[in-house]
């Protein structure tokens, strides 16, 4: 297959794996309909509709296209991966208050927080019932440990997010908790569905742990240095949510005492007022704390190439490859 090398890597990523990809597109339709509530379908598919990368269901379809399984449960394992990320979405822009998402308004702004909340719940039910018609319990048991990881990351999140004493361990639970436990969940599941051997599980288990992470840090970043029209995000949407994240985490650390009293007012107490995300940027810039996080998404991406150095040779595990350097050149 000649896949052009002009593309972005998660744009060959999915036109080699087309097919499977409409088969996941497909039975998503199927499943997130509702005889008794339409309502369910079009939030849902307000989300789904959207856009967005299928990144997750992708990795799950790649890990398992690679280890050479047939199928054709890989399918169902890539949809419950998408229907657990499209329930968490609608869960986070209720607590997070959002009013855009990929570039469009929220589910919870066009409708209301009730129907944004029950249709995630609707959604993790469907991902469930999915994830057991595989009749794997292994795989039963690495998808449902990692749905109440991603919980437990949301509300640890709750309180870490707004108390300066948030360290970059605790970051660092945050981010495997929220983002990176269905990243490496969707490529254990795809080496585990095509029977791979123990050491191939643990190389895909630990790109995605390691990709995971340096999305989630290279995410954080963009927020304070990206494009709006690129992200579909404002600038500096996390400080005004007072989300310590990792750029905010490293200039507290080296604050002056005028400096950490600037960030408790902003950021614990929520007294923010015109000119503060300015001197916000200001305080990362004096201590480069931007650059430093950049630094550290890019040694997240090269554990993730690195992880995968074992697997077999294979067209896809170098778009894998590819992708782990992507994910960080997203801040280029």
């Amino acid at each position: 297959m000649d896949i052009a090398t002009s593309q972005k890597p998660h744009e060959r990523l999915a036109e080699a794996l087309a097919g499977e990809m409409d088969a996941v597109n497909a039975l998503i339709r199927e499943r997130m309909a509702s005889e008794h509530a339409p309502r369910i379908p079009e939030v849902t598919a307000h989300l789904v509709d959207a856009g967005g990368k299928r990144l997750r269901p992708m990795l799950t379809l790649a890990s398992a296209v690679m280890c050479g399984y047939p199928g054709p449960y890989h399918v169902h394992l890539a949809a419950t991966v998408e229907f657990i990320h499209t329930a968490t979405l609608l869960h986070d822009d209720v607590v997070d208050e959002s009013k855009q998402r990929r570039g469009r308004p929220t589910a919870n702004l066009l409708w209301d927080n009730q129907s944004s909340v029950l249709v995630g719940d609707y959604l993790f039910a469907r991902s469930f019932q999915l994830m057991t018609e595989t009749g794997s319990l292994r795989v039963l048991s690495i998808l449902s440990n990692a749905a109440a990881t991603i919980a437990e990351g949301e509300v640890l999140q709750l309180t870490a997010a707004t108390n300066l004493a948030t360290d970059e361990e605790i970051y660092l639970k945050v981010v495997r908790g929220k983002t990176a436990a269905l990243f490496s969940a969707a490529t254990e599941v795809g080496g585990v569905i095509a029977g791979a051997d123990e050491a191939q599980v643990q190389a895909l288990f630990d790109y995605g742990d390691a990709l995971g992470i340096a999305f989630q840090i290279a995410d954080d970043l963009l927020d304070y240095q990206g494009d709006t029209a690129a992200t579909g995000k404002n600038v500096g949407d996390d400080f005004r949510e007072r989300k310590l994240t990792l750029p905010v985490i490293k200039a507290v650390a080296q604050a002056t005492p005028g400096e950490r009293a600037f960030w408790e007012r902003t950021i614990e107490k929520g007294q923010q007022s015109d000119g503060d995300l300015d001197e916000a940027l200001r305080l990362m810039g004096k201590y480069g704390t931007l650059e430093a996080t950049r630094d550290d998404a890019n040694a997240w991406a090269a554990k993730a190439r690195d992880a995968i150095l074992t697997l077999p040779d294979h067209p896809i595990r170098d778009m894998l490859h590819d992708l782990a350097d992507y994910v960080v050149d997203r801040l280029n």
